[in-house]
């Protein structure tokens, strides 16, 4: 298609049911924090090693054993007892989200952006606290806002529950770190060390904390995350009278997987950003960038030609392609921004799947951090 007939298609408008839908992840697309991590950091002592070893041991539940029930991202309810023992509170929370906040460089522009050509909608795990003041920081509507609530004040437990979760935190800490092998399909596929950490963690989770007065968060709160983040993609199509084939979906990590599929399922668009294994996995173009700039034009061109000249794009990444599909004011921000070599966005394909899982996630690190980018 010539110059000339992809700018009559530019303004040719879409028809009945063919609103386009533009749909993200808070932390990773759009921020360089990881929220939950960053509580416990701050809150518990040995915060870090900690919420590394639930983390994994949610990778765990979700993908490896499927624990009924049990989705990506519960690692946020699974921690909550622990930061209420340690003294976190709605007003902590709050306050020291707002004070964290660290967006991927342009992210409030692509968001307005966005916002301006499609209609718009972020779906994070992330806890409501953290994902307010974001909103408020970038201007965008927190009622398009699927996250996760949070009444952490609701939950008052006494000094000798509070003991025994810092007990407990304890022991977990001195637990030796989870390795998951590449394709594990079941708890045998792990080491017996592991799987020794995994029957104890079961024990702590499901049988001491879950008959503590502590114990109501594992039940009441429900992390957006796994089928939640579907579910909440669903809704999204339904509230709209919109359709996922003309939806974009934007993520990076385990609690996309399932996002991921139901977009391709009806042929809309999967985008890993800086994503990990998981989101590299099953997302269909992988973008690592240090700007959301990028995101911007893939927005661009996916509202206005569709799913089809975004893969066009991506296959002949180069500045000329920008110029071909990409409208000029996007364009020449991008060639301002990276006037010597563009972003890595690359079609994932089974040939260079394995390639880019390693490129992704050492990408991430820089990005996020060491500690961040490692996580599932």
């Amino acid at each position: 298609m010539n110059i000339k007939a992809l700018q009559k298609r530019w303004t040719t408008p879409l028809g009945k049911g063919q609103k386009r839908l533009f749909i993200t992840d808070c932390e990773g697309p759009i921020s360089k924090n990881d929220n939950a991590y960053e509580l416990t950091e701050h809150f518990i002592p040995d915060g870090p090693t900690f919420y590394a070893l639930i983390s994994k041991y949610d990778d765990v539940q979700a993908d490896v054993v499927k624990r009924p029930g049990y989705k990506a991202g519960d690692t946020l309810k699974l921690i909550l007892p622990f930061l209420r023992a340690h003294g976190a509170t709605n007003k902590k929370i709050r306050k020291f989200s707002a004070e964290h906040i660290l967006l991927v460089p342009s992210a409030k522009d692509t968001l307005r952006f966005v916002q301006s050509i499609m209609s718009s909608f972020i779906v994070s795990t992330s806890y409501e606290q953290y994902t307010r003041v974001l909103c408020s920081l970038v201007d965008f509507p927190y009622e398009n806002v699927y996250c996760t609530e949070l009444n952490i004040d609701k939950y008052q437990i006494d000094r000798e529950e509070i003991e025994k979760l810092k007990q407990l935190k304890e022991e977990i800490t001195k637990m030796p770190m989870i390795h998951i092998p590449e394709n594990a399909s079941s708890l045998d596929d792990l080491s017996a060390r592991d799987q020794e950490t995994i029957r104890r963690l079961d024990e702590i989770f499901w049988e001491e904390i879950s008959v503590m007065e502590c114990g109501r968060m594992l039940k009441e709160v429900n992390p957006i995350g796994g089928f939640e983040k579907a579910d909440a993609v669903r809704d999204i199509e339904r509230k709209t009278d919109g359709s996922l084939f003309n939806a974009m979906y934007i993520g990076d990590s385990i609690t996309d997987v399932q996002s991921f599929r139901l977009i391709r399922e009806n042929r809309g668009l999967t985008v890993s950003f800086n994503g990990n294994s998981y989101a590299i996995r099953e997302a269909e173009v992988a973008v690592l960038s240090d700007n959301t700039l990028v995101t911007s034009v893939l927005a661009d061109v996916f509202n206005r030609l569709g799913k089809d000249y975004v893969i066009k794009l991506v296959e002949e990444w180069s500045y000329s392609a920008l110029q071909r599909y990409c409208t000029p004011a996007l364009g020449s921000r991008m060639f301002d921004l990276y006037p010597i070599t563009l972003p890595k966005v690359e079609i994932i394909t089974s040939s260079n799947k394995e390639r880019l899982v390693k490129e992704s996630i050492a990408f991430r690190k820089t990005v996020r951090g060491e500690a961040v980018g490692a996580l599932g």
